[in-house]
């Protein structure tokens, strides 16, 4: 089974999203991408992550030109910009979901309060996406 998940940067909530959901069956192909990609991995996301036993420090933020003319069993928006700017992918769709979260790219206050944000951010990725797997994917698989 083939899933995108796209963002605007790439570089936060579409990178958790990807690894945890990789990581709850192996046979899924997974991959993320941005539509207008930041060129990097967000150094927090790295870090909240690697609390969760995930590295994300070799990821890519990757524009999503490169996956329009492959055919997926899932494209899922992670926030409202890329809902708003999907673009018309060539390849096969078989489904469009948005499970929408605030960018905590965007977060203000000390460094504490900036990685509560991401780990709240991450929390929320990983139990919307366990429930979409566990309800939409595991079924298929």
């Amino acid at each position: 089974m083939k899933i995108l998940i796209l963002c605007t940067g790439n570089s936060c909530r579409s990178q958790m999203a990807q690894v945890f959901l990789q990581s709850f069956d192996k046979r899924l192909n997974v991959a993320s991408a941005g539509t207008d990609p930041s060129g990097y991995v967000h150094p927090k996301a790295i870090q909240v992550m690697k609390e969760e036993g995930i590295d994300l420090s070799q990821n890519e933020s990757e524009s999503v030109e490169k996956y329009l003319d492959t055919a997926w069993d899932y494209v899922i928006t992670v926030c409202g910009g890329a809902k708003e700017t999907c673009p018309t992918f060539s390849g096969d769709v078989k489904h469009q979901l948005h499970i929408g979260f605030d960018d905590p790219a965007e977060a203000t206050g000390t460094e504490d309060e900036i990685l509560n944000e991401f780990r709240r951010v991450r929390d929320e990725i990983k139990r919307d996406f366990t429930l979409f797997f566990n309800e939409k994917i595991k079924p298929e698989l």
